[in-house]
């Protein structure tokens, strides 16, 4: 597989390796052939790409981060399709029509609060994102028992950033 030295991903943690970057790109890869889909260059640099980020981000921003001779923007745009229709990764709809992608390999869903002012990304905290995801699954377990199916949702949050985070100092969401 292809060799990194570092990883920011929101599973990371600072001893992150290049093997266990090795290791998640090669579970990716085994989710793609159990799909039928083929291994290919641009597609293991996109994933690559998206492993390394800890905050969603856009179909631009992810061909940016690419060799410009990895592959175009139409390729990005169809292998994200792809992986989104194989639950690689999880889209994300924001308030101002931009769609962000981050990585899901079968990990909890991060909710996120979006800045009205700036358009920054911070993620819930894992306190809030407990008791979201416990109203969640009530939710679903409903439309399961009213006969649903192939249940899914998306919940993103958006708000006008207080003073002390448009001047740089973080809060906890």
């Amino acid at each position: 597989m292809i060799a990194s030295t570092q990883t920011n991903h929101p599973l990371a943690d600072s001893t992150t390796t290049a093997a266990s970057l090795d290791q998640s790109l090669d579970q990716a890869c085994a989710r793609l052939k159990a799909a039928g889909l083929r291994i290919t260059q641009p597609r293991i640099a996109i994933l690559t790409a998206l492993f390394g980020q800890s905050q969603p981000i856009t179909i631009e921003q992810i061909h940016e981060k690419l060799n410009s001779r990895s592959c175009d923007l139409v390729t990005v745009y169809r292998c994200l399709a792809a992986f989104e229709e194989l639950g690689l990764v999880r889209r994300s709809y924001f308030h101002n029509g931009t769609s962000l992608y981050q990585i899901q390999m079968g990990t909890e869903l991060v909710y996120h609060v979006v800045s009205k002012n700036d358009n920054t990304v911070t993620a819930l905290s894992p306190e809030l994102t407990v008791e979201l995801r416990a109203v969640i699954q009530k939710i679903e377990d409903s439309l399961k028992a009213a006969g649903y199916t192939d249940i899914s949702h998306m919940a993103e949050f958006f708000a006008s950033a207080p003073s002390a985070v448009r001047q740089g100092v973080a809060a906890k969401v």
